[in-house]
């Protein structure tokens, strides 16, 4: 199975959104099957084949992720950063900024979900 080494090693790639399908075949290559990440903190969970389950440490500071989700500005600072237009860092600010507590990634159904702090679905995107 995939180790956070490999996963790290595939996410150092990534230098905008717009290196996010690259990102997405280098995690199908290593069997990954789906992810979230935790805006708070920046901490990962990544899903594999028979429950295989591997988590991260928190990857900054805490974040206040706002109580209240801002939608419309949340769309538009996630198409700025597809194209290239901020780096994880500063999305991960303006995601928790707009209201968004996570974002979970599943490869079997090439989606990516956000969601606000409640655990409500804000958005789904096809990957």
């Amino acid at each position: 199975m995939f180790t956070i080494d490999q996963i790290k090693e595939a996410h150092s790639k990534v230098k905008s959104g717009a290196d996010f399908p690259v990102y997405i075949q280098d995690l199908i290559a290593l069997g990954v099957q789906g992810y979230d990440i935790f805006v708070h903190d920046g901490h990962e969970e990544y899903f594999g084949a028979e429950d295989y389950r591997l988590a991260t440490t928190k990857n900054y500071d805490a974040l206040e992720v706002a109580a209240s989700v801002n939608k419309e500005r949340f769309i538009e600072f996630l198409v700025m950063h597809q194209n290239g237009q901020s780096d994880y860092p500063s999305f991960c600010h303006q995601a928790a900024q707009c209201g968004i507590a996570k974002w979970s990634v599943n490869i079997i159904a090439m989606t990516c979900t956000y969601f606000d702090p409640t655990d409500t679905a804000i958005l789904i995107e096809k990957i």
